[in-house]
């Protein structure tokens, strides 16, 4: 592992890290933030997913995270959002490719080879951070902006008893109602409708729901909010009484702005779980 870059912030320390992914076969950069608190010993641990066309760098730079991180003592990672390089598969379109891993294993070509998100957020990145940082794995939390989101509340939904608590900023809930999101799953996964469920938040909250506390922010003035499909994972959470805070932001669209203005209630919302787990 690589050391990109590390500065002190809010008593702790903001770094930057490159390594070799056995699940993407390519290099992968994550940005993690460390509270003062993982001088002493392992600290909990808050994943962010970041959206379409994100590398490490939005969230970790623009979320406003770290302040309040350090107020409650735990740590923060910022995964990218796809494999990156001369040699991985593009598309022209931003909701494709590099900067567009949807959070799911690739099983169609040109994606096969490299685009291995889940193993990468689920397996291989966990690995590698646990390995190497004062973090506590018992002690784990998720959340998201919009495609990552979508990969929190997949993610939590799958791995119930690694995650405390889940939340999501503007999630997209239900990819396989409509065809924008039918178009990412086809191309990733092939025509088998079967193995796109598994990465639907809507079908996953009938299938199983979530053995934990959620929160889910939307901007009602969303300009992605036909795309989002909201009301379809408040209708299947209400009918199979999941507990969940769903809030409608008045005023807020798809925005950092919107993401940053509601972070310190989502970082306290993940410390209750934290610290009560």
């Amino acid at each position: 592992m690589e050391t990109i870059s590390e500065n002190k912030a809010f008593g702790g320390t903001q770094g930057v890290y490159r390594h070799a992914s056995n699940a993407t076969q390519t290099d992968m950069t994550f940005g993690l933030f460390l509270p003062e608190e993982a001088q002493f010993g392992p600290v909990p641990v808050l994943w962010y997913l970041s959206g379409l066309t994100c590398t490490h760098e939005n969230a970790m730079n623009k979320a406003g995270a770290q302040g309040w991180a350090a107020e409650q003592g735990i740590a923060l990672i910022f995964p990218d959002t796809s494999p990156r390089g001369d040699g991985v598969a593009d598309d022209a379109a931003y909701d494709l490719g590099q900067g567009a891993g949807f959070y799911v294993n690739a099983t169609e070509a040109p994606w096969a080879q490299h685009f291995q998100m889940w193993d990468y957020i689920t397996e291989d990145l966990p690995n590698t951070v646990f390995e190497n940082f004062a973090l506590d794995p018992a002690r784990q939390a998720i959340t998201g902006h919009s495609m990552g989101g979508h990969g929190a509340l997949t993610i939590a939904m799958r791995f119930p008893e690694r995650f405390a608590s889940v939340s999501a900023f503007a999630p997209i809930c239900n990819p396989t109602d409509s065809d924008w999101g039918r178009k990412q799953l086809n191309a990733y996964l092939g025509a088998d409708e079967e193995k796109w469920a598994p990465h639907d938040a809507t079908l996953l909250m009938h299938a199983t729901g979530f053995d934990g506390p959620m929160l889910i922010d939307t901007g009602a003035d969303d300009q992605f909010g036909d795309l989002l499909k909201t009301e379809a994972l408040a209708h299947a959470a209400a009918a199979r009484r999941q507990q969940m805070t769903l809030r409608m932001q008045p005023g807020y669209d798809h925005s950092y702005f919107f993401v940053s203005s509601f972070m310190e209630e989502h970082i306290a919302f993940h410390a209750d779980a934290l610290y009560s787990a």
